[in-house]
């Protein structure tokens, strides 16, 4: 896989692409090479990324960073195709760095990278987008399960998400049948029990609260003020946007001291 063939197949947006042309040419491939593979090993990734941050210390809007990532994201790519993962799900999964640009665009008003502490694991194979959701390998109460990540795109209906866990069943018995695992989870501000009566009894995120037995809250989280309201965490409440429904109530419920957080929940 080539870069350039991956940046159209994620639709890279074309301010980053031209930038990453002229940072290619400023990084020394030869003293972080190793790092670059190590990174596609999941269980070596969190401690090369770690290095490669420290190596690449100054970077100015993570766009090194960026560049390094999306190296990994083309060499990944060969063993997908020794796996027979379909390309799809490969495009799927790498276009959460062409979201994330996206996102920060939508929290400051320009386009750069925050995001690599994160999508080491889409280039290590640890984590990926089947339909709907994302799915990643983890661990709960020491035995294997599967993290279900919600992206910002998702479509949340009833009859998408059922899709794409009827996918995913699909996809870890035929591409990765050794790894025996005893139920989905998920951690999420969608999962919060203070946003329930909040929700309209038809509401998306309601049927998919239902999908789970919630197991613990952290009530301190502040991750859903990024996804619900698309700012930054240290906003002043009054100052939040109030143009959904949601928004408005949620809004209006910190203004009064409540607090939303978020959860995790196992299945049922």
């Amino acid at each position: 896989m080539t870069k350039e063939k991956l940046y159209k197949l994620i639709q890279l947006q074309p301010e980053i692409v031209k930038k990453l042309e002229v940072i290619g040419s400023q990084i020394d491939f030869d003293k972080i090479d190793h790092d670059l593979n190590q990174i596609l090993d999941s269980d070596s990734a969190k401690q090369a990324y770690d290095c490669l941050e420290l190596m690449l210390k100054g970077d100015t809007d993570h766009l090194k960073m960026l560049y390094c990532q999306l190296e990994c994201a083309c060499r990944i790519y060969e063993r997908y195709v020794k796996k027979n993962i379909p390309e799809t799900i490969y495009i799927d999964t790498m276009k959460c760095f062409t979201r994330f640009i996206e996102e920060c665009k939508k929290k400051t008003g320009r386009m750069f990278f925050d995001r690599g502490w994160w999508t080491y694991r889409q280039i290590s194979m640890n984590l990926f987008r089947i339909g709907a959701l994302e799915y990643q390998f983890k661990k709960y109460d020491g035995e294997n399960v599967i993290g279900i990540h919600i992206p910002s795109d998702a479509d949340l209906s009833e009859e998408s998400v059922d899709r794409s866990i009827e996918q995913a069943d699909c996809f870890f018995k035929t591409y990765y049948e050794d790894y025996e695992f005893f139920n989905y989870t998920c951690n999420s501000w969608l999962l919060s029990q203070s946003l329930t009566p909040l929700l309209p009894e038809k509401s998306n995120i309601l049927s998919f609260q239902q999908r789970f037995r919630i197991v613990k809250e952290d009530l301190e989280d502040k991750s859903y003020l990024e996804w619900l309201f698309q700012v930054l965490p240290d906003i002043e409440y009054n100052k939040l946007p109030s143009v959904t429904r949601l928004q408005k109530k949620v809004k209006e419920m910190l203004l009064k001291g409540g607090k939303i957080g978020s959860a995790y929940g196992v299945m049922i």
